[in-house]
């Protein structure tokens, strides 16, 4: 089963989230800043990390960096999960080592085709 990594800091978002991937046959680990999303995908080896950028703690973009810094966890792909969707945003994401880039609200398939494509690319 493929393991995802939610780091998100609203409830609602995390919940609405994490039960329709779990529909979808995920197996889902739940973080709720910045600090516990690196820790968690550090002692949890998750196959994909969906990363809000707007955390408490440390940032996502921050939190992005220390993943693609660190040997254990540099391959695990990051999708950034975002309201920020202005001009510049997206390659912000980029730039902090994001594999893509995808704004809130979610579309879900939209969401799920880009998380397979960086699945089926490791």
């Amino acid at each position: 089963m493929t393991k995802v990594l939610i780091v998100e800091d609203n409830e609602m978002n995390r919940d609405m989230l994490s039960r329709r991937l779990q529909r979808k046959g995920y197996e889902i680990e739940i973080a709720i800043d910045g600090q516990a999303g690196v820790d968690a995908a550090t002692s949890g080896a998750p196959d994909i990390v969906l990363m809000d950028m707007s955390l408490p703690v440390i940032d996502g973009w921050e939190a992005t960096r220390q993943l693609k810094a660190n040997p254990a966890t540099q391959t695990i792909p990051v999708i950034a999960l975002t309201a920020h969707a202005m001009a510049g945003d997206r390659q912000k994401a980029l730039d902090a080592g994001c594999d893509d880039y995808d704004t809130k609200p979610v579309n879900l398939a939209s969401l799920l085709e880009k998380m397979e494509q960086l699945l089926s690319s490791r």
